[in-house]
């Protein structure tokens, strides 16, 4: 009986250790069909018992609160992967256009640098365009300032030349960087004709030894006539009376004096640049004149402008 008292013992020993269930001690108002004496070890071993199971009861709390605590960081761990991922699938795209962008601007600059190198080189070359006109603009006005000098210093010198004719015969003047010596036609022809009388070779006689003094010059020799018209056997109108004047004096101022033929020319303006009015006999005497017209070769500002061109 003792054995069998024993064996329960154990047995419910066992189970109330491996179980946190309530212990029912001694002198408990519940009926108990076997009493239980318990010792001093067995009340150690159930006290610490019920404080593991204490423990117990706190950490599956706590269990179970960590458990909801992943349940959540889990759920939000996937939301912000989706969002990681979201993101990262929109820097791909952000990181292609910023390639993409910075390709366009690269480009664009190599575009503009280009743009800008051109522009600087044709501002360059307009730059040394600009210079050699200047460096050209003073050539040239050196060269027309050079050629006014010799206009004035040749019309200080005819004028001295020809002191001895009345101003009704002759004049000088410089009109257009030119030099104008106006002859009449009392001083040079007979009405009607084209043979220079001899006080008209003498005016041309020193009007040839000016012009073989002065080699830089060239020679115009214009016929003029009034508007009286004119039919002979010789001239067919003033036209034709006009350009025989100029072509006898041409020919005085080359045979008689040396005049280089390349240097003159001769021109017949008939009655059509009139000086004065042909209404008048004053004026149609005044209408009726050879004009030799000298200007200052033209040859290094042609040259210059040829250059230049």
């Amino acid at each position: 009986m003792k054995k069998m008292y024993y064996l329960i013992l154990t047995i419910t020993g066992v189970v109330l250790l491996n179980s946190c269930a309530p212990v029912y001690k001694c002198g408990y108002s519940k009926p108990q069909k076997t009493p239980i004496t318990w010792s001093k070890n067995m009340k150690t071993v159930v006290s610490e018992r019920d404080k593991l199971c204490a423990n117990l009861a706190l950490k599956e709390k706590e269990n179970a609160g960590l458990k909801n605590a992943i349940t959540d960081l889990t759920g939000k761990n996937k939301e912000l992967t989706e969002q990681y991922n979201s993101l990262a699938n929109k820097n791909i795209d952000l990181e292609g256009k910023y390639k993409g962008l910075i390709n366009e601007s690269l480009s664009k600059t190599n575009q503009f640098n280009k743009a800008l190198q051109a522009k600087s080189d044709e501002l360059n070359n307009k730059e040394l365009l600009l210079s050699e006109r200047e460096k050209a603009l003073k050539e040239m006005q050196l060269i027309i300032a050079r050629q006014d000098s010799i206009t004035k210093r040749l019309n200080s010198i005819l004028r001295n030349a020809l002191l001895g004719f009345n101003s009704d015969e002759l004049s000088v003047e410089i009109k257009n960087g030119k030099v104008y010596v106006s002859m009449s036609d009392k001083l040079l022809f007979k009405s009607g004709s084209s043979a220079v009388e001899e006080k008209g070779k003498e005016a041309l006689k020193l009007l040839g030894e000016v012009f073989d003094k002065n080699q830089d010059i060239d020679i115009l020799v214009e016929g003029h006539t009034d508007n009286v018209p004119i039919k002979t056997s010789l001239y067919k109108d003033n036209w034709d009376l006009s350009v025989a004047r100029a072509t006898s004096i041409v020919r005085i101022l080359t045979a008689d004096y040396k005049i280089a033929p390349t240097r003159m020319t001769a021109s017949g303006k008939g009655e059509y640049f009139p000086k004065s009015d042909n209404d008048t006999a004053e004026g149609r005497a005044r209408n009726r004149r050879t004009e030799i017209i000298l200007s200052p070769k033209l040859d290094e500002i042609m040259q210059l402008l040829k250059d230049q061109g």
